[in-house]
């Protein structure tokens, strides 16, 4: 038996270039979209979230700010014309896991369209 591993050649994935991207205009001006990640995901860095987003050719709605829960800067984010990007400081891909206030507050404001 083979021992586990995060990547093996055992496995046939089938990949597609355009990803997820295809959906985001299908839903732009249907639905409010929220991105958020972890700071310090290694597995979906928040640069490589950041850039597709900017790939979308939005505009920025609201400029890059800090947010905070409790007086402490808990990430930061930037509002695009259809699309909210949202980073969780000090966490990674688990970020509800590892930062739940921060998390529950960012994502009942959001829901509320509330300034967080």
């Amino acid at each position: 038996m083979q021992a586990w591993s995060e990547c093996t050649s055992n496995v046939q994935y089938h990949e597609s270039d355009e990803a997820s991207i295809w959906i985001y205009p299908i839903l732009k001006d249907k639905y409010r979209i929220l991105e958020y990640s972890g700071d310090t995901d290694g597995a979906v860095p928040t640069k490589g979230t950041k850039d597709w987003i900017e790939g979308l050719n939005w505009g920025t709605k609201e400029a890059w700010r800090p947010w905070f829960t409790d007086g402490q800067v808990s990430g930061y984010t930037e509002r695009y014309n259809g699309l909210d990007f949202v980073t969780v400081k000090g966490v990674g891909h688990m970020a509800p896991q590892w930062a739940r206030k921060p998390v529950t507050t960012m994502i009942t404001a959001w829901v509320h369209d509330e300034t967080f």
